[in-house]
């Protein structure tokens, strides 16, 4: 997969991977910023994402319930992939540096990253 999402369709994504299915009325509903997108702007939204292939749906007479096909995880590895060829040059270390220097990073972050690096050697 090597489809990147818009910021509107990976707060779709980011809704549906929550719920794991749902109606367009249920996405508007965990909708959190204001103001709420008009039902027909979700509806589109999905529909695009059924076009990528995120998503599917199941039928109920004219009404349709959508759940995702891509895992969050999976969206996430390919994005990084995608990014650290064609944003950091292939390189790993200048985007974890990237990350590290432009993010507050907490002590208990780092050790966690340190020891994700230790288990893989």
């Amino acid at each position: 997969m090597s489809k990147l999402l818009t910021p509107l369709e990976l707060k779709v994504m980011n809704i549906l991977w929550d719920m794991e299915r749902g109606f367009v009325k249920d996405i508007l509903q965990k909708w959190d910023d204001e103001p709420k997108p008009a039902y027909n702007t979700i509806s589109t939204i999905i529909r695009i994402l059924k076009e990528k292939e995120f998503v599917d749906h199941k039928a109920y007479g004219r009404t349709h319930e959508y759940f995702p096909i891509v895992t969050r995880e999976d969206y996430q590895e390919s994005f990084l992939k995608n990014a650290k060829k064609n944003v950091f040059k292939g390189s790993l270390a200048t985007l974890i540096s990237n990350l590290i220097d432009t993010d507050n990073i907490s002590q208990n972050e780092l050790d966690s990253i340190q020891k994700l690096i230790d288990s893989k050697k």
